[in-house]
C-alpha cells in the first residue's frame, strides 16, 4: 500500500489515483523526539464527550486522544481499509465457528487514567453499551453490530464475540474510533450518561481541562500502555469555528495543524506564505456528497423527477471547476473510489444518470422525464447547511444545474442545528443537501445509509427492494459475487429509483506545520486521532 502524497511548500494535485495513497515521496528514517506540546485548532464544538452517542470531529479531534479502542485503524498506514492493527488487544484475533465467533486476547498492562487495571469486563461493557444499549441509550453505531448475538468475557484477558451469522465486515466497523473503551466500574458506578461529561480513558493522553468555547487541555500517561509513547508531552485543542480565524493561527504559529481541512486556495495562500515552513497532506476524502429529494412531497415520488433531478449535473465538469475552490474533487458511486467494491467510470456513464461526459444529451434526457412526469419546470427548494465549505458553494452548483433543464430551483441556508432538524424531524424540505461521511473505508456497511430504515437516510422513501437487494450483498462472502450485487444495489438507489442523487467525493487537503511529524493523512477527518505516534521536531520550531 503506497503512502498518500506529501509536499513541502508546494502541492501536487493527485486527482482520484490518490484512492488509498498515490505517489509517495521518498524520505530517509527519521527519530522521534520527546517532548514539546501540539497546539491544533478545532472547526466545531463538542456537543458530548461522549463517542457511543456522537458522531461529529468535533467531539473525535480534542477527545480521542484520551480513550483506546479494542482495535484501530494502523496509525503508519491510515490509507489501508485493511490494515487494522490491535490497540488494548494483543496479536492477532482469531476468527473460529465458521466466521461466527471472533476472539480476542487483550495486553495485561493497560490501566486506566484513575489507575483501574482494564479488563476483559471492561470491553464486554463497552460493546454490550454499543451493541445492546439499554432503552433511552443512545448508540449512534449500534446499526452496524445487529448480527452480533452475544459479547463474552471467558476470562479475565479474553473477549469474544458470537455472531448470527458470518459478517466480513466486523472488523472495520469495531475498528470505528468512536468505540472508545470505557471502565465497567465507571459504568457500573455512575450510570450509561456519565462519560457525556466526564473523562477516564486508558490512552495516550489524560484529561487536563476543558475551557468550553476555548480549549481542551490533556497531557503524557505516563502508564500509557505502549512503551515509548506518547512523545508528545502534551497538547491544546483550541475551539475555533471561523475558517480564518484557524488559518490565521496556523500562519502565525498559535496552532500547528487543522485535523479537518481546508479548501485550495487557503492551501496555496498558507504555502505562498510559509514557504517550507508548512508541509501539504491529500487525499480523496470518504465523504459522499449529493441531494437527497424528499419523498413526502408529491412531486418527488415520482422517480422521473428524481432521475431527472440527477440527469441535470454535469458531474465531470463541476468536478474540474469546483476542485479549485471547494473541498470536493473525485465523481463516483456510492462506494469509495478506487476500492475493490466500486463501479469502473465505464460503468457509471453508462448506468448512472448524468454519468455519461454528453452533457447535452443528459440534460435533453431531463427534460424529456420532467415533462413525462408532468413537471416540466417542478419546483425546487434546495434545504442547505449555513456552512461555506463544502455546503454552500456546492448547493449554489446544483440551483445553477436544475435551472439548466428548466426547474424553479432555488435553495433554502440555515444554521446546522435547524438543518439537522429538518433533515431529521419536521421532514418537510422539498430537496436537501446531504452527505454520507463514514470512518474507516468498509462500503458494504457504508452504504447502508440508503435502505428503508436507516437512521441516516433522509429520503423518506419506503422501497423494501432497496433493504433486500442490500442485504443480500452484506452477507455475501465470494468478493466477486458481492461485487455484483453492489452493483444491483447500486443502480437501485441511484438509476431505477434514483433515491440519492451522488455529486462528489470530498477531497481531504491538510496543510501543517513542517514541525509536525509522525501524522499521516487518513482518508476520513474521524480517523489517526489518537496522537499517540505525533512528534515535534525541534529543529523546525
Amino acid at each position: 500500500m503506497k503512502k498518500p502524497n506529501v509536499t513541502f511548500g508546494s502541492t501536487l494535485l493527485l486527482g482520484t489515483a490518490l484512492a488509498f495513497g498515490g505517489v509517495s515521496v521518498a524520505m530517509a528514517a527519521e527519530k522521534p523526539v520527546s517532548g514539546g506540546v501540539l497546539s491544533f485548532v478545532v472547526g466545531s464544538k463538542i456537543p458530548s464527550y461522549d463517542g457511543h452517542q456522537e458522531t461529529t470531529f468535533g467531539m473525535i479531534h480534542p477527545i480521542r486522544p484520551f480513550y483506546s479502542l479494542l482495535v484501530r485503524v494502523n496509525p503508519e498506514n491510515p490509507q489501508s481499509p485493511t490494515d487494522i492493527i490491535c490497540d488494548v488487544c494483543e496479536g492477532k484475533w482469531i476468527t473460529s465457528n465458521g466466521g461466527k465467533t471472533y476472539t480476542f486476547k487483550l495486553k495485561k498492562n493497560v490501566t486506566f487514567h484513575d489507575g483501574t487495571p482494564l479488563t476483559s469486563a471492561d470491553i464486554k461493557a463497552t460493546f454490550d453499551k454499543i451493541i445492546f444499549p439499554p432503552k433511552g441509550v443512545p448508540s449512534s453505531r449500534k446499526a452496524w453490530y445487529t448480527q452480533v448475538a452475544a459479547v463474552k468475557a471467558p476470562d479475565k484477558y479474553t473477549v469474544v464475540f458470537d455472531l448470527k451469522r458470518p459478517l466480513p465486515a466486523l472488523i472495520p466497523a469495531f475498528a470505528s474510533p468512536f468505540n472508545f473503551v470505557y471502565s465497567k466500574k465507571d459504568l457500573d458506578t455512575h450510570g450509561y450518561a456519565w462519560h457525556k461529561k466526564n473523562i477516564n480513558g486508558t490512552g495516550a493522553f489524560s484529561f487536563v481541562q476543558h475551557q468550553p468555547g476555548a480549549f481542551v487541555e490533556g497531557k503524557k500517561f505516563a502508564d500509557f500502555h505502549v512503551k515509548g509513547l506518547p512523545y508528545l508531552d502534551g497538547y491544546k485543542a483550541i475551539s475555533a469555528p471561523k475558517m480564518s480565524v484557524r488559518l490565521q493561527a496556523i500562519r502565525g504559529d498559535r496552532a500547528a495543524i487543522e485535523f479537518r481541512g481546508f479548501p485550495p486556495k487557503a492551501r496555496d495562500d498558507l504555502v505562498k506564505a510559509l514557504g517550507d515552513k508548512i508541509k501539504v497532506q491529500e487525499s480523496d476524502w470518504n465523504v459522499l456528497m449529493g441531494a437527497s429529494p424528499n419523498q413526502k412531497i408529491k412531486r418527488f415520488q415520482d422517480p422521473r423527477v428524481r432521475q431527472a433531478l440527477s440527469y441535470a449535473f454535469d458531474r465531470w465538469g463541476g468536478s474540474k471547476f469546483l476542485s479549485r475552490i471547494a473541498l470536493i474533487k473525485t465523481v463516483g458511486g456510492i462506494t469509495f473510489p478506487k476500492h475493490p467494491l466500486a463501479p469502473s467510470k465505464e460503468w457509471m456513464e453508462q448506468n448512472l444518470p448524468g454519468f455519461n461526459p454528453d452533457v447535452e444529451a443528459n440534460r435533453e434526457k431531463a427534460k424529456a422525464l420532467l415533462k413525462d412526469a408532468g413537471h416540466p419546470n417542478v419546483k425546487v427548494t434546495l434545504w442547505n447547511r449555513a456552512v461555506d465549505q463544502p455546503y454552500k458553494i456546492v448547493g449554489t452548483w446544483f440551483i445553477d444545474q436544475w435551472r439548466k433543464v428548466g426547474a424553479q430551483a432555488d435553495q433554502k441556508v440555515v444554521p446546522s442545528g435547524p438543518w439537522y432538524a429538518g433533515l431529521r424531524k419536521t421532514r418537510d424540505f422539498d430537496v436537501a443537501v446531504a452527505f454520507n461521511a463514514q470512518t474507516v473505508i468498509n462500503p458494504t456497511i457504508d452504504v447502508s445509509k440508503w435502505i428503508r430504515d436507516a437512521g441516516n437516510n433522509y429520503t423518506n422513501h419506503k422501497d423494501d427492494k432497496a433493504t433486500e437487494l442490500y442485504l443480500e450483498m452484506l452477507y455475501e462472502n465470494d468478493p466477486k459475487k458481492q461485487f455484483e450485487k453492489m452493483r444491483r444495489y447500486e443502480m437501485r438507489v441511484l438509476a431505477d429509483q434514483a433515491h440519492f442523487l451522488p455529486a462528489f467525493w470530498w477531497y481531504k487537503i491538510n496543510p501543517h506545520r513542517a514541525y509536525v511529524k509522525g501524522w499521516k493523512i487518513a482518508p476520513s477527518h474521524y480517523l489517526n486521532q489518537a496522537l499517540d505516534s505525533v512528534w515535534i521536531d525541534p529543529k523546525l520550531r
